[in-house]
């Protein structure tokens, strides 16, 4: 093996925790709004790879799974100075592989990304729309006389991750959990019965809201408005689902659109017909 080979070797390793501030430069380079809090916290929900160079970390690529049967992918970066290399499929197929070959994955892709999800059997399913701004106070939105928002409280928790299962279709129970010890939850009652919630946390370049789940358009309005009044001139963003019906209503309130993802799926599983429904996602790579 020649010097130049040695030079150019490319080894692929799981991640470790101290690899995150390498991890989270990638990302600013991408012009990704993730913190290095960000990044702690989806990788000690997950399990991640990256592609290392001469010692340093050039690619990344994170996993989730979520019950024995569904999983995520998210964080896959490629520096730009080794794109084309095929470093991006090799972290793919270890995340994939992580998962497992019959497991029904989600990811949100950037054009650039999708010629390569394509190859390894994924196909479009939906859109997500980035909004993102100052938020300005949104006109009350009141509930039916039998519906009211709150707090969540504690006894809330196992109400709120039945409702995020039963939204996806997944096993939320770690997202969940871990978003309810850094986020502020506001939850929807009807008739003394939780049937949504929102969740709102610090994330990239201000605050998230999201997930938010609920049983209708008008519903998951109210708990996104809910948390306006208190975060009035700060900036917020939402990732909605495309066909949610939120994108103008969100515009009008000072968070327009600034971006599209393709959302797409490998082993794609028939969802049944569910009482509630996930209108904004908790980020692009949780899902």
């Amino acid at each position: 093996m020649t010097a130049q080979a040695i030079h150019t070797e490319i080894a692929y390793r799981r991640m470790a925790e101290a690899d995150l501030p390498t991890a989270q430069s990638l990302s600013q380079a991408m012009r990704w709004p993730h913190r290095l809090e960000d990044w702690h916290f989806v990788y000690r929900l997950g399990t991640g790879f990256v592609a290392e160079m001469d010692g340093t970390v050039i690619g990344t690529a994170l996993c989730w799974k979520q019950g024995g049967g569904h999983g995520t992918l998210g964080m896959i970066i490629v520096s730009a100075d080794h794109q084309g290399k095929g470093i991006g499929r090799k972290l793919m197929n270890l995340v994939l592989d992580a998962l497992g070959s019959d497991c029904c994955v989600r990811l949100i892709a950037t054009p650039a990304g999708q010629p390569l999800y394509e190859t390894l059997g994924f196909e479009a399913v939906g859109t997500i729309h980035q909004h993102q701004g100052i938020v300005k106070s949104m006109a009350c939105i009141p509930p039916a006389l039998a519906e009211c928002i709150r707090l969540a409280s504690r006894k809330d928790t196992a109400s709120i991750v039945a409702l995020a299962n039963l939204a996806t279709g997944t096993a939320r129970e770690d997202v969940i959990h871990n978003l309810l010890q850094v986020a502020e939850v506001a939850v929807l009652e009807i008739n003394g019965e939780l049937a949504g919630f929102s969740i709102m946390r610090r994330f990239g370049r201000g605050h998230v809201v999201g997930p938010v789940v609920a049983p209708n358009e008008e519903s998951a309005k109210a708990l996104i408005a809910y948390w306006s009044d208190a975060y009035a001139g700060s900036f917020v963003r939402v990732d909605v689902i495309g066909d949610c019906g939120l994108s103008a209503w969100l515009t009008d309130a000072g968070l327009p659109q600034v971006d599209t993802g393709l959302l797409m799926e490998k082993n794609r599983q028939q969802r049944n017909g569910k009482s509630a429904r996930q209108f904004a996602i908790a980020n692009q790579a949780l899902c």
